[in-house]
């Protein structure tokens, strides 16, 4: 995942192709311990939910040391977002060469609904994973994911607006894990579908 230490920033001067998380690289031992520790991790959080679940029982349950995963993921918060890339990747891959309105060959109007719709799809699904990663530390939400893919993505879906970059980020902060959990249960998920709606078309 991108890390950005200086919080958000402007990317307009970089293609979104460029933004899109990259899979890891590693050795294949390396590969093999990823993939043991994701597995048992996912299915942990599954079982227990995330909050419940330490590090120590992922290590065991993976067949690791708690050494290795330490270095690997560095904290719960890593091991979330670690979690986290493959469903960023699916839908990086949607919006860059997917079937449209998502996709290419839309309106900008049309993409912009349907991300704001694919994406709080997957935030409903992984909520709690999102929410780890993102309020791990002050600003890890823009240090940690694709936020800079998504921004680009809107900013550009934005062209006629004044300000195209606030305004991105202005619409995403309504999508922020720990702001959608608040006001989840009190709005319930079609409300925050239509308002999100509303936000985009006065957006646009």
């Amino acid at each position: 995942m991108a890390h950005d230490s200086n919080g958000p920033q402007s990317a307009s001067a970089i293609p979104l192709e460029l933004l899109r998380t990259p899979p890891p690289k590693e050795r294949a031992d390396a590969a093999r311990n990823r993939v043991a520790v994701l597995e048992a991790a996912a299915r942990l959080f599954a079982e227990h939910g995330v909050e419940a679940v330490s590090m120590d029982q992922v290590a065991a349950a993976a067949g690791v040391g708690k050494g290795t995963l330490f270095r690997r993921f560095g904290d719960k918060s890593g091991l979330a977002a670690a979690l986290l890339d493959a469903r960023e990747r699916v839908l990086q891959e949607a919006i860059l060469s997917g079937p449209p309105p998502l996709g290419p060959g839309a309106p900008a109007g049309d993409r912009l609904a349907a991300f704001l719709d694919a994406y709080l799809d997957y935030l409903l699904e992984h909520l709690a994973l999102v929410r780890m990663s993102e309020t791990a530390t002050p600003g890890a939400r823009y240090r940690i994911g694709a936020y800079r893919f998504w921004h680009r993505h809107v900013a550009i879906m934005l062209t006629a607006a004044p300000d195209p970059e606030h305004t991105a980020h202005a619409l995403l902060a309504a999508l922020a894990a720990d702001h959608v959990a608040a006001l989840l249960p009190e709005l319930g998920e079609q409300r925050m579908r239509a308002g999100l709606l509303r936000l985009a078309r006065a957006a646009m």
